[in-house]
C-alpha cells in the first residue's frame, strides 16, 4: 500500500488551508438559508421532506466541521484519494449520527470535500483559488481514480436511480470535473451577482439554471423520469419568465415550491451543486 502523506505537510499554508474548511461549512449554511427553494429545506419549512427540518441541518453542519477542514489538509498534504475516501466515510459516520440517520448532507459532503481538498491542495503550493485551477486540479490529482469509483456497482438512492435511466450521477460528474458546477451553476452565479442582483437572488438564478440542466439524480429517484423532466421543465419555464431579476422572481418561486412539495419533488443534486458555487464564491473562486 502506498503510504499516506502525514498531515503535518499542510502546515506549507495553515491560514489558507483553515479557511477552506471554515468557507466549506459557511457555504452549506448559505444553501439552507436561502428562501424560496423548490421542495427543499430551508428555514421556511420543510419542503418535501418528512424526515428532517432546518434544526436537522444545522445539527448536520456542526457535526461536518471538522470532517471538511480535515479534507483540505488532506488535500493539502497531497494525499490519494483512498484518504479522502476514508475521511469522507468518517465524516458522513459523525452526520448520521448527529441527525439519528438522517441524510442531510451525503451528496453535498462529497462534492465539497472534494473541492476542499483541491483547494487545500493549490493553497499549499501557493496557487490563487480560481475556479479553472480548482478544477484542473482535481482531475489532475483524483480524475483518475474517481473514474474508477463512478464505474463500481450503484450503491446510494441516487446512483441507483442513475444507472436504471441512463443519467449522469454525482460520481460520474465529478471524475469529468463537476461540468455543470463549473460551466453552468458557477458562471449563473458570478453572472448574477457581476449583473448587480443581491446575493439571494443570485443564488437562486445560479439554483434554477443549475435544475434546468443536471441530471439531478434525487429528483430522479423521488419522481422518476417524468419527475426529473417535470421539474427541469418548471425551471426553465421560471427563468423564461424572467429568472432571478424579475419583480416577480420570488412569488412565482415559491409557488413552485408548493408545486415540488405537492408532488413530494426535491432537487437535492442541484441543492449541492448551489452550495458547491457557494464555496467558490467564499474562497474568492469566481472573480
Amino acid at each position: 500500500m502506498k503510504p499516506q502523506p502525514r498531515l503535518e505537510a499542510a502546515a506549507l499554508a495553515p491560514p489558507a488551508v483553515a479557511f477552506i474548511g471554515h468557507a466549506a461549512v459557511a457555504a452549506l449554511h448559505d444553501e439552507l438559508a436561502l428562501e424560496p427553494k423548490p421542495g427543499l429545506v430551508s428555514f421556511a419549512d420543510s419542503g418535501s421532506h418528512a424526515d428532517m427540518d432546518a434544526r436537522t441541518f444545522m445539527r448536520s453542519l456542526f457535526a461536518l466541521r471538522h470532517g471538511l477542514l480535515r479534507l483540505a489538509l488532506l488535500g493539502a498534504a497531497g494525499a490519494d484519494f483512498g484518504a479522502l475516501r476514508r475521511e469522507g466515510q468518517a465524516a458522513e459516520a459523525r452526520m448520521l449520527a448527529a441527525t439519528g440517520g438522517v441524510n442531510t448532507h451525503r451528496g453535498a459532503l462529497f462534492t465539497l470535500g472534494l473541492l476542499s481538498a483541491a483547494a487545500g491542495a493549490l493553497a499549499a503550493q501557493g496557487q490563487p483559488l480560481q475556479a479553472d485551477l480548482l478544477r484542473a486540479e482535481l482531475q489532475r490529482r483524483w480524475g483518475r481514480s474517481l473514474a474508477d469509483h463512478a464505474a463500481r456497482p450503484a450503491a446510494s438512492h441516487g446512483a441507483v436511480a442513475a444507472q436504471r435511466l441512463g443519467l449522469r450521477g454525482a460520481a460520474a460528474e465529478a471524475a469529468l470535473g463537476f461540468p455543470v458546477l463549473f460551466e453552468t451553476t458557477v458562471p449563473a452565479l458570478r453572472g448574477a451577482l457581476r449583473g448587480g442582483l443581491a446575493p439571494r437572488h443570485a443564488r437562486l438564478q445560479a439554483l434554477f439554471e443549475t435544475l434546468a440542466v443536471l441530471d439531478d439524480t434525487t429528483l430522479a429517484h423521488r419522481g422518476g423520469g417524468e419527475g426529473l423532466r417535470w421539474a427541469q421543465a418548471a425551471a426553465r419555464g421560471w427563468l423564461q419568465g424572467g429568472g432571478a431579476a424579475h419583480a416577480d422572481a420570488l412569488p412565482r418561486a415559491r409557488a413552485l415550491h408548493r408545486a415540488f412539495v405537492a408532488r413530494r419533488l426535491s432537487p437535492g443534486g442541484s441543492a449541492d451543486l448551489l452550495a458547491a458555487a457557494c464555496l467558490l464564491h467564499r474562497l474568492g473562486a469566481l472573480r
